[in-house]
């Protein structure tokens, strides 16, 4: 989950179905459902792009764009690696950081995604 203090919204991504779910926390309504990436793990909000990341082990990213509080849309899946979905988003570094774990011969590894 992360959190829009400002605009009282809560985004919830979701594995079955997969999806980005926008609720207004002071009422609890659900203001949007949106497809997301597979196997989500996590999800961010990007205050200063009013943005939202959420990653999936079905190997991709899905970029959300806020053009209001009550409206949403899907602006991009980044692509990753498969199963890496454990991600952590630093706002001061305009820096979305995604573990990529071990497989085969490849070792373990940090991606780091510009979010400019």
């Amino acid at each position: 989950m992360a959190l829009d203090e400002e605009d009282h919204r809560l985004f919830i991504v979701c594995r079955t179905p997969a999806q980005l779910r926008v609720l207004d926390t002071n009422s609890g309504k659900l203001i949007e459902k949106l497809p997301a990436i597979g196997d989500s793990d996590d999800v961010f909000y990007d205050n200063a792009r009013k943005r939202v990341y959420a990653t999936g082990g079905e190997g991709g990213i899905s970029v959300y764009q806020q053009h209001c509080p009550d409206h949403y849309k899907e602006i991009a899946k980044v692509p990753t690696v498969k199963g890496a979905r454990t991600g952590f988003f630093s706002p001061d570094l305009n820096l979305l950081f995604v573990a990529i774990r071990r497989q085969g011969s490849e070792p373990a590894a940090v991606r780091v995604y510009s979010t400019q």
